[in-house]
């Protein structure tokens, strides 16, 4: 994340900066990235790990792309699922937790879901996911000052984190611009 520039909701690309998972439509919304530029970078970093990308897999991350939004692992079995073949939930619990380990899905942990990433990140990188309480986008972008300060938190404490997500809950840019806010009760 070191190095990164840090951006507000926007077009993104593999260096850090910021990238959308809207789920609603307009300018600069609708993802980051491609189903199909998903799948070909998951087909590139697995062959490049000598890893196999099975059938299951791709159809998981194809399912979780092509949504631009996040979405459980029961909302992925159901949209997986056909008449007389049914997907379960284990199953695609399990692709997802490959495809997390190797970094092409986010767990989104305040929602228990998944958005999918088409970009790469560094070993150990923090994520900054800024989370739409309106229209339920998720942006994703890196912070180095947050990432600094962090570390020397950390360095500090002697703890050695395993994951590095910070989840930020409001709304975003588009939704204040078209006046979308929810109503917040007024108090006596």
């Amino acid at each position: 994340m070191r190095g990164h520039a840090q951006q507000e909701h926007g077009q993104g690309d593999h260096h850090g900066h910021a990238h959308d998972h809207h789920g609603h439509d307009g300018a600069g919304c609708g993802g980051g990235h491609e189903a199909g530029d998903v799948i070909e970078r998951a087909e590139r970093v697995c062959q490049a790990r000598g890893l196999q990308f099975t059938r299951l897999r791709r159809d998981v991350l194809a399912a979780v792309a092509a949504e631009h939004r996040p979405l459980g692992a029961y909302d992925i079995a159901e949209r997986m699922s056909a008449p007389g073949r049914r997907v379960a939930a284990v199953s695609v619990y399990r692709a997802l937790d490959f495809l997390t380990e190797q970094g092409l899905v986010h767990r989104i942990s305040s929602r228990n879901a998944f958005v999918s990433c088409g970009h790469e990140h560094g070993a150990g990188a923090g994520l900054v996911f800024l989370i739409c309480r309106t229209c339920g986008g998720i942006g994703e972008m890196t912070a180095p000052a947050v990432e600094s300060a962090l570390d020397q938190t950390l360095a500090a404490a002697g703890f050695t984190p395993t994951s590095r997500i910070l989840e930020v809950e409001g709304e975003c840019g588009t939704c204040r611009e078209r006046g979308d806010l929810p109503e917040v009760p007024h108090r006596p």
